[in-house]
């Protein structure tokens, strides 16, 4: 089979990276239309297909860390969506690793089956894009494997030359992932690790059929335990107890040589800051912006809900030590830590303490000196009927008495005791020595007023 062929796309992309310029934090963006042909997951057939890849690499050549972040775009939502990228940017550019956001699924392309309005290419800039045809999500796995190999083999990084190449997708990406690493990674051999962010129980179908199709394939599907390279799977409470698709709890297996599981306690699928602090959060923005976005919130997407959705930090921390955990093994050897998972029923349901926290699994300060509840289910575990209110959690702040009955020294004596969780969280190696200033003084300006 023949090499793609890659061409620049003058002109500024259909990606939303963020309310902020690129430019300031020190990257530049480049598109790139990618055209081959593709075989589907089964060997069977073969398709001519166009996609579209965005490159994102340091202005200053000698930041390059030699790592490629590779994401498969998340279409859940009916658009090309960089998720790893709102949750887990700041690492990402801190470290000085390209990304590469690759356009892997017919719906982001060309429309179709989702849980939100079709915003695809086509649709949103059909001129820009009337030049790329998706054959169907059949021949998605080998589209991004093409990618990866475009990525060590054209010049679309600017001239720099990885020496690692990472993939990481989440949600709906991560049920493709999860395939990916199943079925098709042993031949294809093409990247060096794998992220798999927020996963449910099954995976995605290899014949192209829609996960929403029938509620799609709910049978729990584990990782393959012949893994050819390194993967770290991120669980948040909705994904491991299920409700859009069955849990991941189902799943679940123990780490080996190259399996690492980090179960997050406190967090949701998304939350504040998928759809409101990820966007501003350059490195530079004041901190009033940061609190007010991490502001408990009922609006969700034009609607008004009963309780406040999930508005926890360590979501967006721990995936950032997840990716320099994973980038740290695939280059060196270092394994990432092991993680106790979260604490179930028998009835696989969240085993919680007297606040209502999930106990065990990655532990953090917000849940080990809490002043909220935060959940990744709605409040009382029921399930709402709007699918994507289910994915976005619960949170409620403390009231007085319960805060001052907690830290009767008030914010002094809270500050002192979650500083001391966090400094652990850092040594154990499930959040980053980088974060630290930020976290603490995100906890003194968020620690509730007394009411």
């Amino acid at each position: 089979m023949s090499d793609p062929v890659v061409a620049p796309v003058p002109g500024a992309p259909n990606l939303l990276l963020g309310a902020y310029d690129v430019g300031t934090v020190g990257y530049r963006v480049e598109e790139f239309f990618v055209s081959g042909t593709a075989a589907s997951a089964d060997a069977s057939t073969k398709a001519d297909y166009t996609t579209r890849i965005v490159a994102l690499t340091p202005t200053d050549p000698a930041r390059f860390s030699g790592t490629v972040i590779v994401e498969w775009l998340n279409v859940s939502g009916g658009l090309d969506a960089p998720a790893v990228w709102f949750m887990a940017h700041r690492e990402i550019v801190r470290a000085g690793h390209a990304y590469l956001a690759v356009s892997a699924q017919r719906v982001g392309i060309e429309g179709g089956a989702s849980l939100g309005l079709d915003m695809s290419l086509k649709t949103q800039n059909p001129q820009r894009y009337s030049a790329l045809r998706h054959p169907g999500d059949a021949y998605a796995y080998d589209v991004f494997s093409q990618a990866g190999r475009v990525v060590r083999d054209a010049d679309v990084l600017g001239g720099l030359t990885p020496e690692t190449v990472v993939a990481v997708g989440e949600s709906q990406s991560a049920l493709f992932l999860t395939t990916y690493v199943n079925v098709v990674d042993a031949q294809a051999a093409v990247y060096d690790g794998f992220l798999v962010h927020s996963r449910f129980g099954p995976a995605a179908p290899l014949d192209g059929s829609s996960i929403f199709d029938d509620a799609g394939d709910q049978r729990a599907v584990p990782f393959v335990d012949d893994l050819r390279v390194p993967v770290l799977t991120v669980i948040t409470e909705t994904d491991l107890v299920g409700g859009v698709r069955a849990g991941y709890h189902a799943a679940r297996q123990s780490d080996s040589e190259c399996l690492r599981v980090w179960e997050i306690p406190g967090t949701a699928h998304a939350d504040n800051y998928t759809i409101n602090v990820g966007f501003i959060d350059s490195g530079g923005a004041p901190l009033a912006d940061l609190v007010g976005a991490y502001a408990p919130t009922r609006s969700l997407m034009g609607q008004e809900l009963p309780y406040a959705i999930n508005f926890a930090p360590q979501h967006h921390y721990v995936l950032q030590a997840a990716i320099a955990g994973l980038v740290e093994w695939v280059r060196t050897g270092a394994t990432p830590p092991c993680a106790p998972p979260i604490d179930l029923t028998d009835a696989a349901e969240l085993v919680v303490d007297e606040h209502g926290l999930a106990s065990g699994g990655v532990r953090t300060p917000w849940v080990d000196v809490p002043v909220a509840r935060t959940s990744g289910l709605p409040p009382g575990g029921g399930l709402p009927t709007n699918v994507m209110a289910l994915l976005f959690g619960s949170g409620e702040v403390f009231d007085a008495e319960r805060l001052d009955r907690l830290y009767p020294g008030g914010a002094a004596e809270y500050l002192g005791r979650f500083t001391d969780a966090l400094d652990t969280a850092i040594a154990a190696g499930f959040l980053l020595a980088a974060d630290r200033e930020e976290i603490v003084t995100l906890a003194a300006a968020t620690y509730p007023a007394a009411g």
